[in-house]
């Protein structure tokens, strides 16, 4: 009995680097997009994604048959909805990168629109799991994707020069 011990640990532990290695890499990238830092200075979306890691790894046995990566995905979503709630309360505006498409969005809308259109979540999922309505969801979705398609144009600033008194 206390050898099959240290061989199920190595199993798991072996079980759970493969699933890193295959997912670490398109969570991260969520994780940067949801906070709209720049993908070579992402210190709050490695931040997610480490906790995230650390939360499938703490249920890896208790999974049987779920997705590990929906539930790496589920907890990087509710973690970033809660914390921005917090940090920045509800329509607050986190840091951003202005170089970051989303920057111009929400928390909550940037939330939506990458479960939506990044990860392929269904509506009534992502509903679900941010416990929104489908509406909701479905107004937030349609409001970030014309914002990013269409962003607002800034007006070019006059030109200052000396007016000419006419003669």
């Amino acid at each position: 009995m206390r050898d099959r011990q240290p061989a199920r640990g190595a199993h798991r532990a072996r079980e759970f680097e493969a699933f890193v290695a295959g997912a670490a890499g398109r969570l991260l990238h969520a994780a940067t997009l949801l906070t709209a830092e720049a993908p070579d200075a992402n210190p709050r979306a490695r931040r997610l994604l480490t906790l995230a890691l650390a939360h499938t790894y703490a249920r890896w046995d208790r999974l049987r048959g779920e997705d590990p990566y929906d539930c790496a995905r589920q907890y990087l979503a509710t973690r970033f909805a809660r914390s921005t709630w917090h940090q920045y309360g509800p329509f607050g505006r986190a840091r951003t990168d202005p170089r970051s498409p989303l920057a111009g969005l929400t928390p909550q809308e940037r939330l939506v629109l990458v479960l939506r259109l990044y990860e392929g979540v269904a509506e009534e999922q992502a509903a679900a799991l941010l416990g929104l309505p489908a509406e909701r969801v479905h107004t937030l979705c349609d409001r970030a994707t014309a914002t990013v398609l269409h962003p607002a144009r800034q007006t070019p600033p006059r030109p200052v020069g000396r007016r000419v008194a006419p003669s």
